[in-house]
């Protein structure tokens, strides 16, 4: 999901984005990264879900709605006000990429401190 996503934006706005990430998900955000590649711009949500199963079709066990999944974990493990501050600054799109919707807010609040 990374990938997908941090191909959609500029250089500031990766590093701004990956400020946000603890450092683990901070490294693997910019690992590989290339950045003089222009960004594309977002799509929707489920051509870039087909984009992620993409990535390696040999070994890729990524299921539809992996962006949904990994949303809900990210916004787990961060700051989410921390994290929507980021997303409001960057192109339209981000902040639904990380959307995630849930009848009980607390079912996303940070477990890893």
């Amino acid at each position: 999901m990374f990938r997908t996503f941090r191909r959609r934006l500029s250089n500031a706005e990766g590093i701004a984005f990956a400020q946000v990430l603890p450092a683990v998900l901070r490294a693997i955000f910019v690992a590989d990264w290339h950045p003089e590649v222009p960004p594309p711009p977002f799509a929707p949500r489920e051509d870039m879900a087909r984009e992620a199963m993409a990535l390696r079709p040999h070994h890729n066990h990524t299921p539809p709605h992996a962006i949904e999944a990994v949303a809900w974990a990210l916004r787990r493990a961060v700051d989410q006000a921390a994290l929507d501050r980021v997303l409001t600054s960057l192109p339209e799109g981000a902040m639904a990429f990380w959307h995630v919707d849930v009848a009980d807010p607390g079912e996303l609040e940070r477990r890893i401190v």
